[in-house]
C-alpha cells in the first residue's frame, strides 16, 4: 500500500510531501534536518553605511587581526593553499554570500579543487565584519552541496560540533550521511544547551539502545498532542521495525533531510538517492550498501572532486566483477590495467591502457585516473600510441610539470600542451582558436575591467569566485572568457591552477 505522510512532512520536514518529478537537487541549506527544537537563525548580513562625501570620517571600524571569530576558521593554512591570509580584503559579506550561493560547481577538476580549497582556507574574515559565523556556515553549506562531506566535517571539527546550534545542525547531518551518527548523538548528549527535536531525540535514544526512554518520550508526546499520528507511526516503526511487515511504498518527501533519509533506511524502505543532492550519495559508500551501489557512489563523488582518488582505487579493486556492462566493464578494464602497471609489464600496459582510458573518459574520471597512475607511467619505457596516451595521462596529473619534464614531441599539438605545462607558451604557436585564447592569457594577460578593482583592493576570494564563473563560460565556447578567466587566476598568483585548467580544457571533453 502507499503510505501518505502529510503531517509528518509538515511537522518533521517543513514542506508538503510530493514526488521529486525531476526537480533539480536542492541547495544544502534547504535540506538540513530540523535536528534542534529552535535552531538559531542565521544572522542577517548588514551592509556598512555608504559615504555621502569624500571627507575623512570621525571614526573607523577596527577589527583585530586574528580575533576569535568562527568565520576565520579553516583547515588549510595559507602556506598550503597559496592563498593570502587576507583572502577577502574589504569585501562586503553580502557579495561573498551571493557568489557562494551560485551554482558554481565546476566541470573541470582543477577548478572544482580550487573551489574546495577556497572553502577550506584559513583566512581573516572581510575587514570590518563583526565576529560571527555567517561566512563559516556558508562555506560549510557549499561543501555539503557539492558532496564534500569529509571536508565539511573537518571544517566543523575545527569549530567544535557544539559551538552553536547552527554549527551542530550541520555537524549532525554530515554525521548522518557519512555513517557517524553515534558520535553526533554523543556530542548532543554532552551539550545541554542544545535541545534536540523529537525525531532527533528518539533517533539518538534508539541508536544508544535506550528503547524504553525512546518509547516513553514518544508516548508522552502523543499524550501531549505534540506529535501527529503519522509522525508517531513512523517513529514507532523506527523503534520496532516488526510492527509493520506489510511492505510500505512511501512517497518521496520534499525535501528529504539526512534524518528522514536515515529513518527510512532504518525501517527497511531506503529512499533512492539518484535524484537527491550528491551529498546523499555518500551514504552508499558504507559497508551497508552493496558493491554496485558503492561503485556508483564513488564514481559520482569522484566526478565531483569530493573524494580522494585512492577511494576509487580501493573500491574498483575490491572484488572481481561478476557481471558485464556499465560500471562492471569499467571495473574490469581498470583492474586489468592496474595489474599491468603493478607488474611493470610494458606490453600488458600497451594492451590495457587504451580500453581503460576509454572507460575513464566515458565516466569523466580521467583526472582521478591520472592522479593514480601518472607517476607510474612516467617511469615506464613506452612507445607509439601507448606513449601518446601516457603523455595525456601525465599532463592531467597534479604532478604534470614534474612528470613531463624533459619530454619532447614532433607533434605540434603535444608540443603546445607541453609548453603550457612548463609555462613557456610564448615559444610555441597555438594550433586552434582555443589554443590561441589560452596562449593569450600567458603572453598578454587580460583581466576583465570589472575584476581588476577586486584584485587591486585585495578582494582575492571574490576575484577567484568570479574567475571560475567566467571560465565556466569559456568551457561553453566563449574564447574571450577563457583568456580573461585564466588571466585573472594568474593575476592573483594561481599560475599552477591556470595551467592545469588550460590543460584540462584542451584534453577533456566536458561539452556534455
Amino acid at each position: 500500500m502507499v503510505w501518505l505522510l502529510p503531517a509528518l512532512v509538515i511537522g518533521m520536514l517543513g514542506a508538503q510531501a510530493e514526488a521529486q518529478n525531476g526537480k533539480p537537487p536542492l541547495s544544502a541549506i534547504d535540506w538540513l534536518s530540523q535536528s534542534l527544537v529552535t535552531p538559531a537563525a542565521l544572522p542577517v548580513p548588514t551592509e556598512p553605511p555608504v559615504a555621502s562625501s569624500g571627507t575623512v570620517p570621525d571614526a573607523v571600524t577596527v577589527q583585530t587581526l586574528g580575533a576569535d571569530t568562527t568565520d576565520s576558521l579553516g583547515v588549510l593554512a595559507p602556506g598550503v593553499t597559496g592563498l593570502p591570509q587576507n583572502l577577502w580584503g574589504p569585501a562586503q559579506i553580502g557579495d561573498i554570500l551571493h557568489l557562494l550561493a551560485q551554482d558554481n560547481r565546476q566541470d573541470l577538476p582543477a577548478l572544482q579543487g580550487l573551489l574546495i580549497t577556497l572553502l577550506l582556507a584559513e583566512a581573516d574574515p572581510p575587514a570590518g565584519m563583526p565576529p560571527g559565523e555567517t561566512l563559516f556556515l556558508a562555506r560549510v553549506d557549499k561543501l555539503m552541496e557539492i558532496g564534500a562531506l569529509d571536508q565539511a566535517r573537518a571544517l566543523l571539527d575545527a569549530a567544535g560540533a557544539t559551538r552553536s546550534p547552527e554549527i551542530f545542525r550541520r555537524y549532525f547531518d554530515v554525521s548522518l550521511l557519512i555513517g557517524d551518527e553515534d558520535k553526533a548523538c554523543a556530542a548532543l548528549k554532552t551539550a545541554p544547551g542544545l535541545a534536540p527535536a523529537l525525531p532527533t531525540r528518539i533517533f539518538c535514544l534508539a541508536r544508544a539502545g535506550d528503547f524504553d526512554t525512546a518509547e516513553l518520550t514518544l508516548d508522552t508526546s502523543k499524550a501531549l498532542g505534540t506529535v501527529s499520528p503519522d509522525e508517531a507511526a513512523l517513529l514507532a516503526r523506527f523503534m520496532n521495525p516488526e510492527l509493520d511487515d506489510t511492505g510500505i511504498t512511501p512517497i518521496m518527501p520534499n525535501p528529504v533531510t539526512p534524518l528522514i533519509f536515515r529513518i527510512y533506511e532504518a525501517i527497511g524502505e531506503p529512499l533512492p538517492d539518484t535524484t537527491l543532492p550528491v551529498a546523499f550519495t555518500y551514504a552508499d559508500l558504507s559497508d551497508r550498501a552493496g558493491w554496485k551501489a558503492q561503485l556508483d557512489a564513488v564514481e559520482r563523488l569522484a566526478r565531483a572532486g569530493a573524494v580522494a582518488p585512492n577511494m576509487l582505487l580501493g573500491l574498483y579493486t575490491d572484488q572481481k566483477p561478476a557481471a558485464s556492462g556499465g560500471v562492471w566493464d569499467r571495473v574490469a578494464a581498470f583492474q586489468a590495467f592496474d595489474a599491468a602497471v603493478t607488474a611493470r609489464d610494458a606490453k600488458a600496459v600497451a594492451r590495457t591502457l587504451p580500453p581503460a582510458w576509454t572507460m575513464m573518459q566515458q565516466a569523466e574520471l580521467e583526472v582521478p585516473f591520472a592522479t593514480l597512475f601518472g607517476p607510474a607511467l612516467a617511469k615506464m619505457k613506452l612507445s607509439g600510441d601507448t606513449a601518446r596516451l601516457a603523455r595525456e595521462v601525465m599532463l592531467l596529473s597534479p604532478d604534470y610539470a614534474k612528470l613531463t619534464k624533459g619530454l619532447q614531441s614532433s607533434d605540434p599539438k603535444v608540443g603546445f600542451l607541453l609548453a603550457v605545462a612548463r609555462g613557456t607558451v610564448a615559444d610555441v604557436p597555438p594550433l586552434d582558436d582555443l589554443g590561441a585564447a589560452i596562449a593569450a592569457a600567458f603572453k598578454t594577460p587580460a583581466v576583465p575591467t570589472a575584476l581588476q578593482p577586486l584584485i587591486d583592493q585585495h578582494r582575492t576570494g571574490e576575484a577567484i569566485l568570479q574567475a571560475m564563473q567566467i571560465l565556466h563560460q569559456g568551457e561553453a565556447g566563449d574564447l574571450r572568457a577563457v583568456t580573461e578567466g585564466l588571466s585573472t587566476l594568474r593575476a592573483v598568483g594561481l599560475d599552477d591552477v591556470a595551467r592545469r585548467t588550460a590543460l584540462q580544457m584542451m584534453l577533456l571533453d566536458r561539452r556534455g
